[in-house]
């Protein structure tokens, strides 16, 4: 191997962890053509996991799918695609997975304007969900970067203690009310709900004010309304643009009397009626 291909085969092994993914596009901008890179794979050093998407081999037989966490920290901290983990998957990761579905079955949320069409060719642990950052009219608000410190994506702890840019529960949860009824259910949402109890109303406040959805925000109250924490006395819905008119959004439901949009029956409820049947 002459010099060259010595030096890019080291910056490939200092800035790729084992178990970790790369496309084409960080190669070529490392100096590691398409040949270079099936030389690599040759001699063992990467492994082709799609076309133009390479994996650098664990040092021990792993057979399987990948996993998408592992995924998502290579997309974010080596080669720097702007996305971010939002909805329920980011809920989970906060801690709320004891109200939420978990295990293979359960999609991971990614929102991203710049998400690559390889990804949904990969063979990973968990179907993905690919959205579109539009909710907000800033992208980024209320994304922040919490580190992974549990069991990691590869079997030990993540590299470097890695973190994943992931919603705070206060977006995540409009996220994961922007999907309903079609992606969402109200039944797991309402358990979701009833777990948030201590979402910042500051950074509600800002996230409802950006929101661009009218449905989001009227649903956000419903729920809110249904279950009483503190930080709600601290929202007025009058400081919000919930538009006007009834909107529809559930066949067979009920308009709600204060939020006007219809929402299954037992969501319409008012607190006078939810007591009077308790």
């Amino acid at each position: 191997m002459n010099g060259q291909k010595q030096s890019n085969l080291q910056i490939l092994l200092e800035n790729v962890p084992p178990g970790f993914i790369v496309d084409s596009g960080w190669l070529e901008a490392k100096g590691i053509g398409r040949r270079s890179a099936y030389d690599y794979v040759k001699a063992g050093w990467l492994e082709r996991l799609a076309h133009g998407v390479f994996r650098r081999p664990m040092p021990r037989d792993q057979p399987g799918p990948v996993d998408w966490r592992t995924c998502i920290l290579s997309l974010q901290h080596i080669m720097n695609y702007p996305i971010h983990v939002g909805a329920v998957t980011a809920l989970a990761l906060h801690g709320y997975s004891h109200y939420l579905q978990v295990g293979d079955s359960a999609p991971a949320w990614l929102y991203g304007a710049d998400i690559p069409k390889w990804l949904s060719k990969l063979p990973l642990n968990a179907s993905l969900e690919l959205r579109r950052p539009s909710l907000f009219s800033d992208p980024v608000i209320g994304v922040t970067e919490t580190s992974d410190d549990r069991e990691s994506v590869s079997g030990g702890a993540a590299p470097w203690s890695w973190s994943i840019r992931m919603s705070t529960p206060e977006r995540a949860i409009l996220e994961a009310l922007d999907e309903l009824p079609e992606r969402e259910s109200f039944d797991k949402l309402d358990m979701v709900f009833e777990g948030l109890t201590t979402l910042r109303p500051k950074l509600l406040r800002s996230l409802m004010q950006d929101c661009r959805k009218i449905k989001v925000k009227r649903l956000f109250f419903v729920f809110a309304d249904r279950h009483g924490h503190a930080w709600r006395k601290r929202l007025d819905p009058d400081d919000f643009d919930l538009g006007r008119g009834d909107r529809a959004l559930v066949k067979g439901g009920r308009i709600h009397s204060s939020y006007r949009i219809v929402v299954p029956e037992e969501f319409a409820a008012s607190e006078k009626e939810r007591d009077d049947g308790a």
